[in-house]
């Protein structure tokens, strides 16, 4: 996971417009969430992760085929940034019928993201390397 792009604005759209592949979404998530691969151990780290994701998921979710990992990751979204993507980067959402379950859940993990920078960060800007 040492090649994930930087979590800034410009990562955030190239997930919302599907130019990051959903195994790097998944990743940036679980990077973020505190899962760490020891590849000398062949087996998920997961003394970062909050007890509550660990529990449940002793190894990382896959956010984009899982839909109770991804409303866990929704609930998980602090209530002032349930809609940051959308008054924070102006995001207008998707068409309707340009959509279906899988760019939902990938908005759902840019939103993820985008919150979890602006908690680090206190803003948007800048960018939190992986």
């Amino acid at each position: 996971m040492s090649n994930l792009p930087p979590l800034n604005t410009d990562t955030i759209w190239a997930i919302l417009h599907e130019k990051i592949d959903d195994v790097t979404v998944n990743q940036l998530v679980w990077y973020y969430l505190g899962y760490r691969y020891d590849s000398s151990a062949e087996q998920w780290n997961t003394s970062e992760v909050a007890p509550e994701w660990r529990d449940e998921y002793p190894q990382p979710p896959d956010f984009i085929d899982s839909r109770p990992a991804t409303v866990k990751l929704t609930r998980s979204i602090p209530q002032d940034n349930k809609q940051i993507l959308k008054e924070k980067l102006g995001f207008k959402g998707y068409k309707i019928g340009e959509f279906g379950p899988r760019q939902t859940r990938r908005a759902t993990a840019a939103n993820w993201l985008c919150s979890y920078l602006q908690q680090t960060n206190g803003n948007l800007e800048g960018s939190v390397d992986c």
